[in-house]
């Protein structure tokens, strides 16, 4: 193993989650996967793998989405949780889930010394494509600290979580740049002067020493509808482009894509060594994917940053040509090309995902960008076709 992927090693497994302690590995207590069975799946669920959630290390609410009319008032949740450890309410308990009530449940590791709390809910599937930016809370990171994240409010007003950002992953390096990073002082962070009301700004920043030392040493501002795994983030280049995984479930026919941003170049690109590459001039990136989330075989698919662009699953791309430095409010409106067509059957079971994307370095997947580089967005729609009902 090369000296770099020790650090990793050793970074990683120190920092993950806030029930790990430096020598036991009994003291995790965490829930790693979540899955209900029914005779029936099909009366509840679009997709048999929607029975299933894996649950990120940093998560805390568990949501399983299922159709309209379906019946969740005697569910009975199963999880796979850290060796050792206990959960209460008991795995397999069967607990009434209507009206989306949430049951928390609370695992403690096997030396009792720890525990986490999560909270489970089964919901309905739902499908925004207006996106202003003004729902925002604070979290807090694995490492200590805290971090602003986004999302759009389901129909009753609760918290959807259908934002990501790279913020945990700067978390996890923030520790080695030294001191508490303020939560305005991360690569994405939401500004109250945006087009209206609140906006997001996303600004490609240091990872310190210790990034650039296992060539990963920026960190671009990113919004997306995703998820972001943290545990992945540190674990060399192909495993963060595995960290980030892009789409949402979508029933809608998407036309185009239209919004409001700023932008300002850093200038000249660095590597993930932060070592200038002479010649090149950083962009921002802007755009939208749908894509078949099953294939042939029924299988679950979800994009990552290595296939984002490039799957042989996406149906259309929307994505604005070239982000500009403009210092005042600039719209873009770009249509959605299409590779193939919408299947309206597999539309209306929830068949394709959505991925709504924002970087302020175009290559910041491949840790390649410009330090200052900083792209701010606001009131994003994805307009689609209508519908009748």
């Amino acid at each position: 193993m090369k000296f770099t992927n020790i650090l990793l090693t050793i970074a990683v497994c120190s920092s993950l989650t806030s029930c790990f302690k430096d020598e036991p590995l009994n003291a995790e207590c965490d829930i790693e996967q979540a899955y209900v069975h029914t005779d029936n799946p099909s009366d509840i669920f679009f997709a048999p793998s929607d029975t299933l959630v894996n649950v990120l290390s940093d998560a805390n609410n568990i949501v399983f989405e299922i159709k309209e009319g379906a019946d969740v008032s005697a569910m009975a949740p199963i999880f796979h949780i850290t060796e050792g450890a206990k959960i209460e309410p008991a795995s397999g308990s069967v607990h009434d889930f209507s009206d989306e009530k949430e049951v928390t449940y609370k695992v403690t590791s096997e030396d009792g010394n720890w525990s986490r709390v999560y909270n489970v809910s089964f919901r309905l599937t739902e499908s925004p494509n207006k996106f202003d930016f003004e729902n925002i809370r604070l979290v807090d990171g694995s490492a200590g600290g805290q971090f602003y994240e986004w999302s759009d409010l389901s129909k009753s007003g609760g918290w959807m979580g259908n934002w990501a950002t790279g913020n945990p992953g700067f978390n996890l390096s923030a520790q080695f740049i030294g001191g508490s990073i303020p939560p305005e002082n991360y690569p994405s962070s939401p500004i109250t002067d945006g087009y209206k009301g609140k906006g997001v700004k996303l600004e490609t920043m240091s990872t310190g020493s210790f990034g650039s030392m296992v060539n990963m040493g920026i960190a671009a501002g990113n919004l997306y509808i995703g998820e972001f795994d943290a545990s992945k983030a540190l674990s060399g280049t192909d495993g963060a482009l595995q960290a980030t995984s892009f789409g949402r479930t979508f029933d809608k026919v998407p036309l185009k894509l239209t919004g409001w941003y700023k932008y300002k170049s850093g200038g000249e690109c660095v590597d993930g060594k932060r070592k200038p590459i002479p010649g090149t001039y950083d962009k921002g990136d802007i755009y939208a994917v749908i894509y078949r989330n099953h294939d042939n075989n029924n299988k679950a698919i979800t994009l990552h940053g290595d296939d984002v662009l490039t799957s042989p699953y996406i149906v259309a791309i929307a994505r604005v040509p070239e982000v500009k430095d403009t210092q005042e409010w600039t719209s873009f409106d770009v249509d959605f090309e299409y590779r193939s067509e919408i299947d309206k059957q597999l539309l209306a079971d929830h068949g394709y995902n959505l991925s709504v994307v924002f970087t302020s370095s175009i290559e910041g997947a491949s840790f390649k960008g410009a330090l200052g580089s900083t792209l701010i967005v606001d009131e994003v729609e994805v307009v689609c076709e209508e519908t009748t009902e």
